[in-house]
């Protein structure tokens, strides 16, 4: 963290300028055309004031290159060549990581041979070159995939690779290479255009390659094996160069084959991957769900086709993905449709012709039932099994209502299905010995009402983001982590004591008081910050801002870059020329902030507490006027006299503030 800089490290994906102190330029996670995106040299802050995104330079690059937090500190650590240390690994261990990265070298030798052939070999350029000339692709596109082509003698890929010192049971096992039953290593690939398949991080793991004959005998497509570093489940095809545009756009586009990926990336739509013409996994859809909740599948007119894919889309529902489709014209498939159409026109047509999947489902099974009405009720029971699956009530409920519509079925009915596929569903994970969906560990089936289908009983709630907390709490977190080891300002100890800090002052007075934070991230910041407030070099921001947990350095980061929302209210300065706010006051000089201190750390308890008591009376109101108070008296008296006590602290506190108004 100390060796990256973050205005050097964000240069290298946006194009800043100098803005006063700061720098300036277009958000690289939002289309926009005015800069909104602001690098803070001093802070080690980026922000954009549009979209909100930004932090330190971790976060920066978590979000960038959607990497995990280890990954992205590692990432910079490579940037500005600091070592990462890690455990010591056994000796099982040092074999095994040392075998997967010389599998993962050879890789990066073989796609650099198949380009070299392609481009500057005789039968590269006349047969390679040629195929993809005929396919539309221009110079820069095959430059960008790293295509390439594997010559058609069957050895040349072994031989030359053996003759660079490569293992030949490493060509084996990354299926480079097969041993024929004679003992002879031959290419897999030969006389093929190649492929090469991309890990998220950019690390070859595999190759496809399409035959260039029309022999009915040879398969069109040979794919890699399974290998070590290879599981074709947990791989999608042009991943790794559609994340950024996957992320900007908040959509993914998902087609089945190379040629689809790439004729679209190079009519200008970006955010497209490819299951490479295996039916979707479960690893493939976290990977796409951990860059967007929104999924839209392309079709081309093989109804067939269709109906066989649609069984494995439940798995996407069940994730809790968006998922529209978009059927394209008869005749035309991703490939060939982006090769006659613009960018724009293509888009166009996506945003005129895509439906949600369920209509879609509905619609296209609706067309073989006719009016049998025997076959109308299974459509409806595969409808209901897909919606059963969804984890949003409220989705559910939404799709729910328009279900019963289109099937002219009373709705009640749908919910009732519903219920007994939720049900199904709990009864599986409970044979399973699997959690729930509130996350609790199953228990025994119970019933559930069909209302309680579409109700939000599973939907368990996270700890409240920094965001969600009130004003009051983040205006206190927020002068906590920008100033928790300065001097509160509180007079020195009898004994001449260090003043208390800001962090022991705030700590102690809500102990006093009894209370704590509601938001449970702001709850352990300060409970770390007590513990810690007190060892040599101690900064608040500075431990927050490195702090190992993502949530915590995110957090610091949203509280050190908002500058002005320490008070909505107004503060007492005694200057002669009025009142002045807090959020001009915390807008000059770090110095000015420091020495008023002494005046800012009580004033935002204060507002803390205010808010607390008027939250509280709010609660007893509302139980006041609940019907079973009527019937439980002394429970009323009780409540009544609490209320009373508290409207008294309540004035006595606005009174101290000098700015509230309590009405009676």
């Amino acid at each position: 963290m100390e060796a990256a800089d973050i205005v050097d490290v964000v240069s290298e994906f946006v194009t800043l300028r100098k803005a006063g102190v700061n720098y300036k330029g277009l958000c690289p996670f939002h289309n926009e055309r005015t800069p909104s995106f602001v690098v803070s040299p001093s802070k080690q802050l980026c922000k954009c004031f549009s979209c909100g995104k930004g932090g330190n330079v971790v976060h920066f690059i978590m979000e960038h290159e959607q990497m995990t937090y280890p990954e992205a500190l590692k990432w910079l650590a490579s940037r500005y060549g600091i070592e990462v240390r890690e455990r010591e690994l056994s000796a099982e261990e040092k074999r095994a990581e040392g075998e997967r990265e010389s599998l993962f070298i050879l890789n990066e030798w073989a796609r650099d041979y198949f380009t070299d052939i392609l481009l500057n070999h005789a039968d590269g350029r006349a047969v390679g070159m040629a195929y993809f000339r005929q396919r539309g692709f221009r110079d820069d596109t095959i430059r960008k995939f790293q295509l390439g082509y594997s010559l058609s003698a069957r050895d040349a890929l072994a031989s030359a690779a053996q003759a660079k010192g490569f293992r030949r049971e490493y060509l084996v096992e990354t299926g480079l290479c097969y041993e024929t039953e004679d003992g002879r290593l031959m290419d897999r690939y030969h006389g093929r255009v190649i492929f090469p398949v991309h890990t998220v991080s950019g690390k070859v793991v595999a190759f496809g390659g399409r035959v260039m004959t029309t022999n009915g005998k040879v398969a069109k497509y040979v794919n890699s094996p399974e290998s070590q570093i290879y599981h074709k489940s947990n791989e999608l095809y042009g991943l790794y160069l559609a994340k950024h545009a996957i992320v900007k756009q908040g959509r993914c586009f998902l087609v089945e084959g190379y040629t689809d990926v790439i004729s679209m990336h190079q009519s200008g739509i970006e955010n497209v991957v490819a299951s490479s013409g295996t039916s979707l996994t479960e690893g493939q859809i976290r990977l796409i769900h951990r860059f967007t909740d929104n999924i839209t599948i392309l079709y081309d007119g093989d109804l067939a086709g269709i109906k066989a894919s649609l069984r494995g889309i439940d798995m996407l529902l069940r994730e809790g993905m968006n998922i529209k489709v978009l059927l394209l014209p008869d005749g035309d498939d991703p490939d060939s449709f982006a090769r006659k159409h613009t960018a724009q026109e293509f888009q166009e047509y996506i945003d005129r012709h895509q439906v949600d999947f369920i209509r879609f489902k509905t619609n296209l099974l609706l067309a073989d039932c006719g009016d049998d009405p025997v076959r109308r009720a299974a459509l409806i029971t595969d409808i209901v099994k897909s919606i059963s699956v969804i984890p949003d009530p409220i989705v559910r409920q939404m799709y729910v209502r328009e279900c019963a519509a289109m099937m002219d079925v009373d709705e009640k009915l749908v919910v009732n299905e519903v219920a007994k596929g939720r049900r199904a569903i709990r009864e599986a994970r409970s044979r399973a010995g699997q959690k729930t969906e509130e996350g609790q560990p199953s228990t025994s089936p119970k019933s559930e009402s069909p209302e309680a289908a579409t109700s939000t009983e599973e939907a368990p709630l996270p700890d409240v983001p920094p965001a969600a907390a009130s004003i009051e709490e983040r205006q206190l977190m927020q002068l906590l982590v920008r100033y928790g080891e300065m001097p509160a300002g509180a007079p020195a100890a009898p004994d001449g004591g260090e003043p208390v800090s800001v962090v022991d002052y705030v700590a102690s007075d809500l102990a006093a008081e009894g209370l704590d934070f509601k938001n449970s991230l702001y709850a352990r910041m300060l409970k770390e910050a007590t513990e810690h407030a007190h060892e040599d070099g101690f900064t608040a921001s500075g431990y927050f801002m490195n702090h190992p947990d993502p949530a915590v350095s995110r957090a610091a980061a949203e509280l050190m870059a908002d500058r002005y929302t320490l008070s909505r209210y107004h503060f007492k300065t005694g200057k002669e020329n009025g009142d002045e706010t807090v959020e001009q006051l915390m807008a000059e000089s770090p110095l000015n902030d420091r020495n008023r201190l002494g005046e800012l750390t009580p004033r935002l308890l204060m507002d803390f507490k205010y808010a607390v008591v008027k939250e509280e009376l709010k609660s007893i109101l509302q139980a006041m006027n609940q019907p079973s108070m009527a019937a439980c008296p002394e429970d009323c008296r009780k409540l009544m006299t609490h209320y009373m006590q508290l409207s008294a602290v309540e004035r006595k506190l606005a009174q101290a503030l000098g700015d509230r108004v309590v009405t009676p």
